[in-house]
């Protein structure tokens, strides 16, 4: 029995990132690093503009800087240390370090669920229902919703990154990944992970597939709304006010269902990595420029600002 308890436990872990030539890792150092700035940049503008201009102090802009904080923090999260293992072809987290950074990480993650299908439900209010949107859209339910997306959250993944602190980690401690995820550190745990994926499954139905629900239920209706109206100038016109968040939607649910609900078995571990720098790295430089390029009102509060950093 003592054989069985004859094991050095891990303290830290190696990360391995992208593998390849010194020249290749260069390269992607300097790319991530553009995309990291321009992320970090596109975000606080969206920020700036809509605590800004008053002409952006509505329930939707209110929620797209909740998304861009959103999208900050979870690069953030995963820029910098990713740019450590590129330059060093690896670099080691201690084991308190790397559930911190999935903790950091899986909470991001599901506020920005969470807040995506907020959005979902504010457009379909505005379209379907928009004599009763100023009365329910109020400020003070506003910020009621997106505290409550931030605790649901927080929530959902504390309960993961707790239940993963406590499983047992003794043989191997490389990690074929750019940051710490659930699914290659449950597949170097000694202890048994069948708890953790229970847990992780039903925790995923408030998380995921409950969001993903409720802005299919939305957009349906969407759909329906602006099928109804008469011209096609109206119709060109609702459309456009939730075009811009339904692509956001599609690009990062996408890329989510890819790397967490499709089996891992069809994937390598090149493809998950690829999948994950999707959604960690440059879906948070895609939003703002989405949302920027497509929305007039933004363009006009950005033009503003410049003049009036100009006189």
């Amino acid at each position: 029995m003592n054989e069985e308890y004859n094991f050095t436990v891990v303290k830290e872990f190696l990360l391995l990132g992208f593998q390849g030539s010194q020249c290749f890792r260069i390269f992607l150092f300097f790319l991530l690093l553009l995309v990291y700035f321009g992320t970090i940049c596109g975000n606080l503008l969206i920020i700036t503009l809509v605590s800004t201009s008053k002409n952006l102090q509505t329930p939707m802009y209110f929620f797209i800087s909740q998304l861009s904080i959103s999208d900050i923090l979870l690069t953030t999260d995963i820029a910098p240390n990713m740019f450590h293992i590129l330059l060093n072809d690896g670099a080691k987290i201690s084991f308190i370090g790397c559930i911190t950074q999935f903790c950091f990480f899986g909470a991001m993650e599901a506020s920005e669920c969470f807040l995506l299908t907020v959005m979902s439900y504010d457009r379909y209010l505005a379209i379907c229902n928009p004599l009763r949107y100023t009365s329910i859209m109020t400020n003070d339910n506003c910020m009621k919703l997106a505290v409550v997306s931030w605790l649901l959250g927080l929530v959902v993944l504390l309960l993961d990154a707790v239940t993963i602190s406590t499983l047992l980690f003794c043989a191997s401690n490389i990690i074929d990944h750019f940051f710490c995820d659930i699914l290659p550190l449950l597949d170097l745990a000694c202890s048994g992970t069948s708890i953790v994926q229970i847990q992780s499954f039903v925790l995923s139905v408030p998380a995921i597939f409950t969001p993903t629900s409720i802005i299919i239920y939305s957009y349906t209706n969407i759909v329906l709304a602006i099928l109804r109206i008469p011209s096609n100038l109206g119709r060109q016109k609702a459309f456009s006010t939730c075009s811009s968040h339904l692509i956001v939607v599609c690009v990062y649910y996408w890329t989510i269902f890819s790397v967490y609900v499709v089996p891992t078995r069809r994937k390598t571990m090149t493809i998950i990595k690829v999948l994950s720098l999707l959604y960690t790295v440059f879906t948070p430089m895609i939003n703002p420029m989405i949302y920027s390029l497509r929305n007039k009102d933004i363009k006009k509060a950005t033009y503003d600002m410049i003049n009036k950093y100009k006189t």
